[in-house]
């Protein structure tokens, strides 16, 4: 039924992705459905890496990793952005595109105050990607 999906992470935060990636990979494996890492920054040095090469390499080597570990072929999407807070929703819909995905599998977060004023990445991804689209819910 898939047979590409883009999971995008933020690799500040790979803890609260657990169930998530627990998710990927049950439905990479069930779908033998090839698994692109999707992960945004800032052209400038950041806290996760000093350059656009070096967060690429980060993100490789993060993809390669997991595929190991669930049993599934993963790859590596890098978005370099000029503004990631202002941009990400837009660029992640224009990269389930780009790389062909037909299924984009999201973490969320419990909904809280500020999400009543802006939307969320996912809800963002969900009303336009052409992609279906799964949100996964973390555990608190």
């Amino acid at each position: 039924m898939f047979s590409h999906i883009m999971v995008p992470v933020d690799l500040r935060h790979t803890d609260r992705l657990e169930r998530a990636l627990a998710v990927t990979a049950e439905e990479a494996k069930h779908h033998d459905a090839k698994v692109t890492f999707v992960s945004a920054s800032n052209a400038t040095p950041g806290e996760i890496a000093h350059s656009p090469d070096e967060f690429r390499e980060k993100l490789a080597s993060f993809a390669k990793d997991k595929g190991q570990a669930g049993g599934y072929t993963a790859d590596a999407h890098a978005l370099i952005l000029h503004d990631t807070t202002a941009d990400l929703d837009h660029a992640l819909v224009e990269a389930s595109k780009e790389i062909n995905a037909d299924l984009v599998i999201m973490a969320s977060h419990r909904p809280n105050f500020a999400d009543y004023f802006w939307s969320s990445n996912g809800g963002a991804v969900a009303s336009h990607a052409n992609a279906s689209v799964m949100i996964v819910r973390e555990a608190e």
